[in-house]
């Protein structure tokens, strides 16, 4: 097994891990599904949920928190294995390699939960991720989803879509840095391993796990060129070894000290345990890492192709100063003379290593180091970062942004022209690295768009064509043709008469073939490569009928700014799914598209145009085709020193990291160090070029020109002069704020502005008074003067108090601040009466008016004087007001003040009033009546106008009623449900209200009689839209029951008028069922409401009542349809309760299928291909000539096998039932003439797919 050599429990490396949302609360009865992968976000995520989610249960509680650890293997693609891509050889499921990583990383992850006594079950699944995860979703009873693998951030999409009730988080999104998302696309880098008993793993154990095929992700977080050697340790009298473990002699490599660390017993195995180990570790500083790939070999003697090699990558540090193979060989292999790896007693050991430099990320600044700065990534965002960055560094282009026509009153996130100028101006003359989400709000994005990784390439001409159409009517019209737009020529040439069609047409960018092509003149020649027509695909000539013909394409112009998309993404039709190439491709710094005496041009070219370009930028995917990271490579200048892009990071780098590196296929490092083995250090390259970017030489000083300040509208560059200011300032105050102190000074004025407005309960908000932030060393007494200039009220006339909170959680005046406190500093009157140690200090000013109300000076308070506070209720009107406040004795009766308190309130002298004390509002509200002849002690006081005989008309006649209802008081927001972002109407609820009390107030707003037609459905207020499930009849017992989302309120709820009774309508199930008719071609949607005891023959039957068949004795049937197969025949007496249309299509069909359509065939013993032919194609009704070019083979797991017409076909089919996507085809391979747009690349084409778009 791979990983250190020590047992660990814990994780490492976590970094800072992100508070939770404030609307998920601790839980000691909680299912969490949780995706990872192996990058350290997803361990942050685990420690997460365990640390702020996953409650640990007092003594006696039972503990119900359960976690299932899922990870999802996608296998990898034939390219990656032996044979390469010139046999092709199909990958049908996860290889060993794949398998044994996964296991390493749950072993890990349940290795953290035991630590944490949190029960643990691990999970491999192995497909599309998306979908896997979907399905698991859908078949687990969970109530949390955390999603802790950015390669899954798209089930975003798909969470509020199913059936089940469940929560979701996006661990990146919780990590933000002023308002922006600051997550990198892909977690880069090897990862720990924790070693202990492994974890239930579904699926073969492994017993050594192989490193994860990464290495292309390593490559952005380690900079400069690799240093590599190779070292051989000669072990002799190895089998008369005693020792446990025994380390080799120090080599260098990269300027490190390195060791071999071998157990020739094995470290508690029975295989020989071998790690790589950092020699001076013990003596490093802390905090100290480096980075090494690496493979460590035992020699075969005899034979060198028996020389067993492992290979891995690991960032090693203080925590895992070793790292390397716990079981490499066998012991009794190893041990065996005949075998060869022991021959005179003497073991070879050979160690690869080579070595990068790592960068601090947290400490390293761009703009000091390069001159250019970054841009912020909002979640999964790197590919439009890389395309901003190519383009803003074409300095025609930029030049040309800057002269759109704006206005000092656009808004950047409503106009696209300003937001990019903005962006562009802050690139050119910014410190630190650009957040983007104005310019994504002016794309009318939202956040699920931001975190949804589209392709770089369909962003390109989307984001060309938008602002084409904006340059129309403008100074800079027609930019976008100028730079991006070439031509080429279509034509169609007959052999044997003179007939040629030719077609003219443009392109901003040319779409070139990786597969099958060396480099980009491999590509260009295939482009324009001639197709013949002839044969059954003769070309239809006008006049002259079908002719051999000639086919191609050939170039009339080529634009200024060359932009070639590399198709490294492609539809495997054997497999049924997108792949990626990772083929290695080269390209050239310099590209000449007159070579060969310009045999790429056509017959009306312009051959005085030298058609040489330079390489400009290159933009670089790394990782698979479900996901992964895009950078960029450029060159601003055309000089020899290039720059990587890499979201908020900028580096210098030399041109091999920018060209040969980025070719694809494997790399190879050198040897230094003759030894036994001499076999090259390889691994595969997942990182290449997937855009290039090229510069005409002759265009190049127009293209390359100066862009300054005076290209800038002057409204922009004070609109973001001002910005950057106040940034600044904000940037400053923050880091100042430790020498502050918040004063926050609340007055009678801010308690008659605010309560019966803001507040009821309580006196003030204190986040709504006049706040003074006053250096700490600054005295308080000279802080009183600066309140009489703000405030006007002379020194001598001010008193503060302190604010005290309060055993029962009310706030209150505590006492006045001594003369002896007031000459103490700012800090230390803070600090003295804030336990909290926050920055905020919190004072009651207490001015006391004469009859001129001018300030008088404050009367003398005695140690029994209480200072008292008054609100006054109207019943009538259903206010709330306050009155002011008294001093009173605290052996003093309430009985004594009545003449004061009603001339407070208005009222004359003799009023009868009541008097009720405020005691508590949390968790529900006491608010008790004053005996008048009582003490005031630790009274708190109202005044109200006495009850009346009308009372019984009065909704809320006392206080304490009149509370409550503020207390339970809920304006809800209704929307429609199938209009989830538009609010219909609101309603004054109650919290309290009843189930029927909700619905009844709702049917009374629409005008509807029958109050149980209405369904509601509850809001997520983390996803901002309606819970997949709706609430069920008088399923909850109150309002607030409806709107509690975790520990957090919402104010919203969606509605539905049903059209009968929701009673009866959850006694039946209603599923959505395509039918497919047997001779027409569209398929008919329908929605089907039966009870829910029905079976799927009720089903077939109501079908029937609804379609019309192709013959009145048709017979039907049900299936289950997803992703192009046919996954379940449902059989007629299974009950449909059950089936899930959420995720699954359902089909009903008749025996005869639409073309396209997956189908079943019966078919009979000793029936051969052509006997089933004439069927198919009768079926199909396939004409002659199109049904003689299919082919038919045998698919076996994807793997296909092409019959002959003398075949059997029923030999090769096995027997069986079973559920799940069958893995035995009759496969028709036939040319689809159904049309399609490109897939391209981190887009997994299914129900939920969105295309990228701009909005605005």
């Amino acid at each position: 097994m791979e990983g250190s050599t020590t047992e660990t429990t814990t994780t490492t490396g976590l970094g800072t891990v992100a508070p939770p949302p404030p609307e998920f609360e601790k839980s000691t009865s909680m299912h969490v599904l949780l995706a990872i992968d192996d990058s350290d976000e997803s361990f942050n995520a685990l420690q997460w949920l365990l640390d702020k989610i996953l409650k640990r249960p007092h003594a006696g509680e039972d503990d119900n928190r359960v976690v299932t650890i899922v990870h999802v293997v996608e296998p990898l693609p034939h390219y990656a294995f032996p044979g390469g891509y010139g046999t092709y050889p199909v990958v049908e499921s996860m290889n060993k390699s794949q398998e044994q990583n996964a296991a390493r990383i749950l072993s890990k992850a349940y290795e953290i939960c035991r630590e944490k006594s949190v029960k643990a079950k691990t999970l491999i699944l192995e497909g599309d991720p998306k979908d896997k995860i979907c399905r698991a979703v859908e078949e687990m009873n969970i109530d949390l989803l955390v999603v802790g693998s950015r390669g899954l951030g798209q089930i975003k999409r798909l969470c509020f879509t199913g059936s089940k009730t469940f929560d979701l988080i996006l661990f990146y999104l919780q990590q933000q840095e002023d308002e922006e998302m600051l997550v990198p696309d892909l977690v880069e880098g090897p990862q720990p391993l924790v070693e202990g008993p492994q974890p239930l793993v579904e699926g073969p154990q492994p017993m050594e796990v192989a490193p994860s095929d990464n290495a292309g992700a390593v490559e952005n977080q380690a900079s400069d060129e690799p240093q590599a050697s190779r070292f051989t340790w000669t072990i002799e009298n190895f089998s008369r070894m005693n020792t446990k473990k025994l380390y080799s002699e120090v080599f260098v490599v990269g300027g490190y000290k390195w060791r071999v660390l071998i157990f020739p017993k094995g470290n508690n195995v029975d295989f020989l345990s071998m790690y790589l180990d950092v020699a001076d570790s013990a003596n490093l500083p802390y905090g100290w890492n480096r980075y090494a790939q690496f493979s460590l070999a035992i020699v075969n003697h005899m034979n060198s192709k028996y020389t067993i090699k492992k290979d891995t990558q690991h960032q090693f540090n203080q925590r895992e100063s070793d790292w390397g193979f716990t079981s490499f060989m066998p012991l009794n292999e190893l041990y065996d003379p005949n075998k060869g790896y022991l021959v005179n007693d003497t073991c070879v050991v050979e160690a690869d290593v080579a070595v990068r430099k790592v960068i601090d990320y947290w400490t390293y600044d761009s703009k000091k180091e390069t001159g250019y700065v970054g841009l912020k990534n909002q979640g999964a965002t790197c590919y439009m970062n890389s395309l901003l960055q190519t383009l803003y560094h074409i300095p025609y282009f930029r030049k040309a942004v800057y002269h759109m026509p704006t206005t000092e009153n656009d808004n950047p996130t409503g106009s696209i022209p300003l937001a990019l100028q903005s962006l562009f101006y802050k690139l050119q003359y910014n410190d630190t690295s650009v957040a983007t989400k104005e310019l994504t709000k002016s794309f009318g994005w939202d956040t699920y768009d931001s975190f949804m990784q589209h392709d770089v390439q369909e962003l390109n001409r989307v984001l060309c064509e938008k602002l084409e159409d904006k340059m129309k009517g403008t100074v800079v019209e027609g930019t976008i043709q100028k730079l991006f737009e070439g031509h080429h020529m279509n034509y169609i040439e007959c052999i044997n008469v003179d007939f040629k069609s030719t077609r003219k047409e443009s392109f901003y960018d040319l779409q070139l073939d990786v597969k099958g092509c060396k480099d980009v003149y491999a590509s260009f020649d295939k482009y324009v490569e001639v197709e013949r027509l002839e044969g059954d695909n003769k070309y239809h000539a006008e006049q002259h009928g079908l002719q051999d013909a000639k086919k191609g394409v050939l170039f009339i112009d080529f634009p200024p700014v060359l932009q070639l998309q590399l198709k490294r993404f492609e539809y495997d039709f054997m497999r049924d799914t997108m792949v990626k190439i990772n083929d290695r491709y080269e390209f050239p710094l310099e590209l000449d598209l007159d070579r060969d005496n310009g045999k790429y041009l056509s017959p009306d070219a312009d051959r005085s145009v030298r058609n040489l370009y330079m390489l400009h930028s290159v933009l670089v995917h790394s990782g698979g085709v479900h996901g992964g990271h895009y950078y960029a490579y450029i060159r601003p200048t055309l000089s020899d020193q290039w720059y990587k892009f890499d979201d908020e990071r900028v580096t210098k780098e030399d041109v091999k990291r920018a060209l040969e590196e980025q070719y694809g296929g494997e790399e190879e490092l050198p040897q230094t160090n003759p030894g036994y083995n001499n076999t090259p250090f390889k691994f595969t390259k997942y990182s290449n070029a997937y855009m290039l970017v090229y510069i005409r030489v002759s265009d190049k000083d127009k293209i390359i020109c100066d862009v300054d300040e005076k290209d800038i509208a002057e409204h922009l560059r004070i609109r973001l002069k001002k910005e950057q200011e106040e940034k600044e300032d904000k940037r400053r105050y923050k880091a100042q704020a430790h020498l502050y102190t918040i004063i926050k000074v609340a007055r009678d004025e801010d308690m008659k502005e605010q309560i019966g407005k803001d507040i009821y309960f309580d006196l003030v908000d204190h986040d709504k008074v006049r706040n003074f932030r006053i250096q700490k060393q600054i005295p308080f007494n000279l802080f009183k003067e600066d309140v009489a200039k703000e405030l006007g009220i002379p020194v001598q006339f001010q008193r503060f108090w302190i604010w005290a909170k309060r055993q029962n959680h009310t706030y209150r005046p505590n006492r006045p601040l001594t003369p002896n406190e007031e000459t103490q500093t700012v800090g230390q009157l803070r600090e003295v009466s804030n336990k909290a140690h926050n920055a905020e200090l919190k004072l009651f000013l207490e001015v006391e008016h004469g009859q001129d109300l001018h300030p008088v000076p404050p009367p003398e308070k005695n140690k029994d004087d209480i200072l008292l506070f008054f609100k006054l209720y109207n019943p009538e009107k259903e206010e709330l007001r306050y009155v002011g406040r008294l001093f009173v004795k605290s052996s003093g009766k309430p009985i004594e003040i009545l003449t004061k308190l009603n001339e407070m309130a208005g009222f004359a002298p003799d009023e009868e009033i009541e008097l009720f004390e405020e005691i508590k509002f949390e968790p529900t509200v006491m608010c008790e009546r004053l005996d008048k002849r009582a003490s005031f002690r630790f009274s708190q006081v109202f005044t109200k106008r006495p009850p009346t005989a009308s009372d019984e008309k009065l909704r809320f006649p006392d206080v304490p009623s009149f509370l409550e209802y503020v207390k339970n008081r809920q304006i809800v927001h209704f929307r429609a449900l199938e209009r989830p972002k538009e609010d219909e109407f609101s309603l004054e609820l109650a919290k309290n209200h009843t189930y029927d009390d909700v619905v009844e107030k709702v049917a009374q707003r629409l005008g509807l009689d029958d109050a149980s037609k209405i369904r509601l459905t509850p809001h997520n207020c983390y996803s901002q839209q309606p819970k997949p499930n709706p609430i069920k009849y008088r399923s909850v017992d109150h309002l607030i029951d409806m709107l509690v989302h975790y520990n957090q309120i919402s104010d919203i709820l969606y509605y539905e008028v049903l059209d009968i009774p929701l009673p009866e309508l959850q006694c039946l199930k209603t599923l959505k069922v395509a039918f497919h008719h047997a001779t027409k071609d569209e398929a008919v949607i329908l929605n089907i409401r039966l009870p829910k005891q029905s079976t799927v023959g009720d089903v077939l039957n109501d079908i029937k009542t609804k379609v019309e068949l192709s013959h009145p004795s048709a017979e039907l049937r049900l299936l289950e349809v997803f992703y192009h197969k046919i996954y379940k025949i449902f059989p007629i007496n299974e009950k449909i309760e059950n089936i899930n249309d959420q995720y699954w299509t359902l089909r009903a069909e008749e025996q005869v299928q639409n073309f396209g359509e997956p189908f079943f065939l019966v078919i009979h013993d000793g029936e051969t291909l052509a006997d089933v032919k004439l069927r198919i194609q009768k079926k199909l009704q396939v004409p002659d000539e199109e049904f003689s070019k299919w082919k038919f083979a045998f698919l076996s797991l994807g793997r296909p096998e092409y019959l002959e017409d003398s075949d059997i076909v029923s030999s090769r089919f096995q027997r069986r039932d079973v559920y799940g996507a069958w893995e035995q085809y009759l496969g028709l391979e036939h040319s689809d003439t159904t049309p399609k747009r490109a897939y391209s690349a981190s887009q997994n084409r299914h129900t939920f797919e969105k295309p990228v778009k701009i909005y605005n």
